[in-house]
């Protein structure tokens, strides 16, 4: 029997367009990030990505997303995206911004609509487990999917953490 998962506003958005993705609830662990999620899921923590806001200079948000094990670099996302400074916004900003709580953050159905950057290796994945819209729950997907429904920008800011 399949526990019944009740819908966040990103699956309501990915459901809205048709797109394929497999849902993977998990126990959330404070703090426990995606070394947590890819354990549970049993897959390698490269594969699970993390959804990030970020502000720039001016203190207007963006998402970037980035491979689980990787660290990003806000000094090469600034110059790739055209601003002076990124840097990661506050819990509570961030939580603003999105709509979604720390730790439950999708880069769909936000808010507001904000720019979305996606580390371009990434994309070379056949499949990745991002956020569904709740802490402890991940959903499955090829990533061209984020490109194609959040127009995601590619950038190369990825740091070996």
């Amino acid at each position: 029997m399949t526990k019944h998962i009740s819908e966040t506003p990103a699956t309501q958005f990915l459901r809205k367009h048709g797109a394929v993705f497999s849902e993977h609830p998990y126990a959330y662990e404070e703090h426990g990030g995606t070394t947590v999620s890819a354990r549970a899921l049993g897959v390698d923590e490269h594969h699970v990505v993390k959804t990030l806001v970020m502000q720039d200079e001016a203190a207007k948000p963006l998402i970037i997303l980035m491979h689980g094990d990787r660290k990003v670099s806000t000094k090469n996302l600034a110059r790739q995206t055209g601003h002076k400074s990124v840097e990661p916004c506050k819990p509570e900003v961030a939580n603003r911004h999105s709509g979604y709580l720390i730790g439950g953050t999708s880069p769909f159905a936000t808010r507001k609509p904000l720019p979305v950057y996606i580390e371009e290796s990434i994309l070379k994945l056949q499949k990745i487990y991002i956020n569904g819209g709740r802490r402890g729950y991940l959903i499955g997907m090829a990533p061209q999917l984020v490109v194609d429904l959040l127009q995601a920008r590619t950038v190369q800011c990825a740091l070996e953490e």
